[in-house]
């Protein structure tokens, strides 16, 4: 678990200041170690770092400012190996290939076993090693081999490609640019921006699905010209051309197994059990995040038995004493070690403005993983086993519960020009039937913004720029689960909460494992009767099922919650808060981006959750602004 950075100028040679800078950007994602590689012409070579770890800085020199058209940046959190020979940027043997590595293969050893098999000889144990040789064996095929979470860069001198990779459910972010000049990505923008090539402008069709979807929808960011690498994609630069070329290595599977649901549920639980045990391997310690409900304690439950000193750990905020209670009564069953940890107010509110600042977007709401990141890091926890995917893996959310009523509404759509009131349950209604397609269920599911409201906001020159029917980011549209399932995997869990999951991690040095993402369980789930999966009457039931045998009845039958926090109560509460809404609305009203009285009368009608959340996505665009396009 790391953070990579690099830059190719087709033309121009960059001092190697911009790699230093776009790698001490991203120094939370790696404190253990750090390390560089400059390709000069026709000769590389590698550079240590001020942190680099001693043994490395014995043998390879401190990065000198020097001159180079490609350089390669790496920040490493020691999990796997942890000795120098995971260190990176790390080249193979016969000095073809230079890979910079973010993530965790849990495969590896199956792989490597393989390729010891066909005659390769590894020098380390880390999983970095046998991706570099798996690509020397097997080129691009490797990806999808590769059973965890990775962005990854190859550096291929062979065959003069320079390669860019994101795992399947997109666990590990990968950003880039590109341009007929240069080619810059990092694991986080921030990095990108430290490049003396990068000029950071406003993207107002991502700030626009951000608004909508609480998230910006890959492979849009709220920055121009600065795109995510898609989930399952490869990018491809061609070094003696410099034609960019991307390619899809996985799709999700379709159904193809009739089967009885009984087995179904059985081999779910083996295969959950596999994983949970995969993402056990570790040279550090382990803790289970607990959230009181289904997901996370099922994983802890299924985790002792493989683990018999695993630890875990629960968040408290005000109305959550029942999660709280539910993930005491199972740590109290399973015998293990709880550490329950209740959130102040205060807490909430010490560096609010840098927390909003380091997620590179606007949103709607709080992000509590960060205090479960720097709980887990206080802890002495560099590995956490999170429950996220669940929900959409197994129609989790509420709004699937709507689905068959939106189908059998969406024929009534035709009363909607006869809805003359202009109130706002008025146009909620015209908003519900205005919803058409797949793509609009799924967000007016999101709470963000509704479209007229962004209309609305914006001001004219600026909506002037957006394309509003969004057909770009339409995926299968299917009329039935299986559409909605793909933008729950795509958007909600790809664009959004994995992607807040690894920001909040990151910044405290913590790694989330995913249980329920191994490739085997998503593949096999993919592959089951669609009404196995979703019923339109309970959410979860094929995983519940799973969980009958685990867990006891306050659990299965506790309303869906997770590490949620009240942010409605927290702002009515909370003084503090309330002035700093109001600074940084002041600040927004005098740009000419937004409609003053809008953002007025918004102020004036915040009377339940959805308002404030309209609120905080403009305090959260002011403070992301301030912090991308002022601050020197």
């Amino acid at each position: 678990m790391c953070g990579i950075c690099g830059y190719y100028s087709f033309h121009k040679e960059l001092s190697s200041n911009n790699i230093l800078e776009m790698n001490n950007a991203i120094r939370h994602r790696g404190p253990d170690d750090e390390g560089y590689w400059l390709k000069e012409n026709n000769n590389s070579k590698a550079y240590a770092g001020e942190d680099s770890i001693r043994e490395i800085k014995n043998k390879l020199p401190l990065l000198p400012n020097r001159f180079s058209k490609l350089a390669l940046g790496f920040r490493r959190l020691s999990i796997i190996d942890v000795s120098e020979n995971g260190h990176q940027p790390m080249t193979s043997d016969d000095e073809i290939c230079t890979i910079t590595f973010n993530g965790e293969i849990y495969n590896f050893l199956v792989i490597k076993a393989e390729l010891q098999h066909l005659g390769h000889q590894f020098r380390s144990h880390s999983d970095t090693e046998v991706i570099l040789k798996g690509y020397l064996e097997w080129g691009t095929s490797i990806f999808a081999k590769l059973d965890g979470m990775f962005a990854i860069c190859i550096v291929d001198n062979k065959n003069q490609k320079l390669i860019l990779a994101r795992d399947r459910m997109g666990l590990k972010p990968l950003f880039y640019t590109q341009s007929s000049e240069y080619l810059v990505w990092a694991s986080e923008i921030k990095s990108i921006l430290k490049n003396e090539l990068i000029i950071p402008k406003v993207n107002w069709q991502g700030v626009y699905t951000n608004f909508l979807f609480q998230t910006t929808l890959a492979p849009e960011t709220c920055f121009q010209d600065i795109f995510s690498l898609e989930p399952a994609s490869f990018l491809t630069l061609d070094l003696i051309n410099f034609k960019f070329k991307k390619e899809k290595y996985w799709e999700f599977p379709s159904e193809n197994i009739s089967i009885k649901e009984s087995d179904a549920i059985l081999k779910i639980d083996e295969l959950l059990s596999e994983s949970i045990k995969d993402k056990l391997q570790s040279d550090v310690p382990v803790a289970s995040m607990m959230s009181g409900g289904i997901d996370s304690t099922l994983i802890t439950t299924k985790t002792k038995p493989l683990d018999k000193d695993i630890n875990a750990f629960t968040l408290g905020y005000p109305f959550a004493e029942e999660e709280v209670k539910n993930a005491s009564l199972v740590a109290k069953n399973l015998d293990i070690n709880h550490h329950i940890k209740i959130i102040s107010d205060d807490e909430v509110l010490q560096d609010l403005k840098e927390n909003i600042q380091h997620f590179e977007e606007p949103y709607s709401s709080m992000e509590i993983l960060l205090n479960a990141a720097e709980y887990a890091k206080n802890l002495g926890f560099k590995v956490v086993l999170s429950g996220n995917g669940a929900d959409e893996l197994f129609a989790g959310y509420s709004h699937s519960l709507k689905l068959n009523q939106w189908l059998f509404m969406r024929n009534f759509g035709f009363v909607r020009p006869f809805i003359f009131a202009n109130t706002k349950f008025s146009n909620r209604v015209k908003n519900y039937f205005s919803v058409r397609t797949m793509f609009d269920f799924f967000r007016q599911s999101q709470v963000g913004m509704m479209p007229h409201e962004v209309k609305s906001v914006f001001s004219d020159s600026v909506f002037s720029e957006i394309k509003t029917n969004c057909k770009s980011y339409h995926l299968s549209e299917t009329k039935d689960y299986k559409g909605l399932f793909e933008y729950d995997m795509r958007y909600s869990l790809s664009s959004h909460h994995v992607f807040r999951d690894d920001l909040s991690a990151m910044k405290y040095g913590v790694e989330f494992r995913y249980p329920y993402l191994s490739n085997a369980l998503v593949d096999y789930v993919c592959s089951l009767p669609a009404q196995f999966r979703f019923n339109g009457k309970q959410n979860k039931p094929l995983l519940r099922k799973v969980a009958e045998k685990y867990l006891p009845i306050e659990i299965l039958n506790m309303p869906k919650k997770g590490f949620s926090f009240p942010f409605a109560h927290f702002i009515e509460k909370e003084a503090k808060i309330r002035i700093f809404i109001s600074e940084n609305l002041a600040r927004l009203k005098k740009r000419d981006f937004f409609v003053e009285n809008v953002i007025e009368k918004w102020e004036k009608e915040e009377k339940q959750m959805y308002d404030y959340t309209k609120i905080w996505q403009l305090v959260t665009f002011e403070l992301w602004y301030q912090k991308y396009f002022e601050e020197e």
